[in-house]
């Protein structure tokens, strides 16, 4: 950690890192003095459903099946179209940038839509095109989702902020024969594989009821398993899984929040970080959390670490502000580029007004950070230099317009008799 220096970007990228005095001889245009702030990597929210912030507060306290099968899957059948899409993404970015947040994977129907907003915005996105075995909004059938899916890799694969990966929706929701597809396309594409696995002890007991196998275990026969897959959830670990896990390099997305909210069980993070395992944090979607906090998730994933650990040095606060950025970064494939502040990687970047008396007095700022500060110290985000959020004030969205939009999608779906 580096105190009184300054940085300097160049083309969208960092140039220069270096003390005060030095940075400022070497400052040509706008500069920025951030008393009593830290200048962080931009924060990498590795797992979400953009669009489901119109679903918030939907169907709160209920099991991931019943919430899933009665509430969400038949209100994204009645509801999801463009427009949906196009206002839940900006509301999701919206609220993003507000926390830090520089970078997201979305894994959410019409993904072209998506990608859309996230350009427009300027944020930085994993795209996952999601596919299941079933017809969804924007797809008839998992074979349409992979058509519509290698065309949008496609469009996208030289844009400097955004890129694709597959999504599966979970094990028990697409077959073999897809995931055998799935293999192929992200073999020749060199693309990510973004699925929820091992969600709950119950979808763990039903693979072995159904197939005689852990889902991970098939998904590492089906070849499905390397450094570019993204094992959403984990709560369920045993040896073997662990030994999978380490054997082919994955990264698991641990969604604290959501978990416990649908008590879908603990993820071992510290067992997983102790057996060399990359493990990154998502917030999951607005409707099983409910907000797209990563600062507040990092919080919450730390202290559950020490309980599931049984120790208090477990995930300490260094660790989890690196497991919201760089392993955040690594679990994406773009670790090269964002997830830490270095010359030659782009200047994705949030400054934290650490000044306030809550965070008084500071001996360690990223302790303070973690354990004692909210989204609301988020002063000013800038990805690839430019700056999306201006001491709180949202540079590319209209956010009077974008709330009218929201406003006018909770009346619709509030005054339906089919909630």
């Amino acid at each position: 950690m580096l105190k009184e220096h300054g940085l300097g970007i160049r083309n969208g990228r960092i140039a220069l890192i270096a003390p005060r005095a030095e940075a400022i001889k070497h400052a040509t245009r706008r500069t920025f003095e951030l008393t009593g702030m830290l200048l962080a990597p931009g924060l990498v929210n590795a797992h979400g459903h953009a669009a489901m912030t119109l679903f918030r507060g939907l169907a709160d306290d209920l099991p991931l099946k019943s919430w899933l099968q009665n509430h969400i899957w038949p209100a994204e059948a009645r509801w999801v179209n463009e427009k949906f899409i196009r206002t839940g993404t900006e509301l999701a970015i919206a609220e993003q940038l507000q926390g830090g947040i520089t970078c997201f994977s979305d894994m959410y129907f019409f993904p072209d839509i998506a990608s859309e907003v996230a350009h427009r915005t300027g944020i930085r996105a994993q795209i996952t095109v999601p596919v299941l075995d079933f017809p969804v909004p924007g797809a008839r059938d998992a074979d349409e989702a992979l058509r519509k899916g290698v065309a949008l890799f496609d469009d996208l694969k030289h844009h400097p902020r955004l890129n694709v990966a597959f999504g599966p929706h979970a094990p028990y929701s697409v077959g073999d024969d897809k995931l055998e597809s799935i293999r192929v396309l992200v073999a020749e594409m060199d693309a990510g594989i973004h699925m929820h696995v091992h969600e709950t002890a119950h979808e763990v007991e039903e693979a072995l009821r159904l197939h005689g196998e852990r889902p991970l275990a098939r998904l590492a026969r089906q070849q499905l398993l390397g450094p570019r897959f993204q094992a959403v959830h984990m709560t369920q670990i045993d040896d073997e899984d662990l030994a999978l896990l380490v054997e082919h390099n994955c990264s698991v997305i641990h969604c604290p929040e959501s978990n416990l909210k649908l008590a879908s069980g603990f993820c071992p993070v510290e067992r997983l970080w102790d057996a060399g395992v990359n493990v990154a944090i998502g917030t999951d979607g607005a409707a099983s959390n409910n907000d797209l906090d990563l600062l507040g998730e990092t919080r919450t994933a730390a202290l559950l670490a020490k309980a599931v650990a049984g120790s208090a040095t477990a995930l300490d606060a260094h660790r989890a502000l690196r497991m919201a950025t760089l392993n955040g970064a690594r679990a994406l494939g773009l670790d090269e580029h964002t997830g830490s502040l270095e010359v030659g990687k782009f200047a994705d970047l949030v400054a934290f007004d650490l000044s306030g008396l809550a965070q008084q007095p500071i001996y360690d700022p990223v302790s303070q950070l973690i354990y004692s500060s909210g989204r609301d110290c988020v002063r000013h985000v800038w990805v690839a230099g430019k700056q999306l959020l201006d001491n709180r004030h949202l540079t590319r969205i209209d956010q009077d317009r974008l709330l009218v939009d929201v406003h006018e999608w909770c009346t619709k779906i509030a005054n339906s008799d089919k909630l």
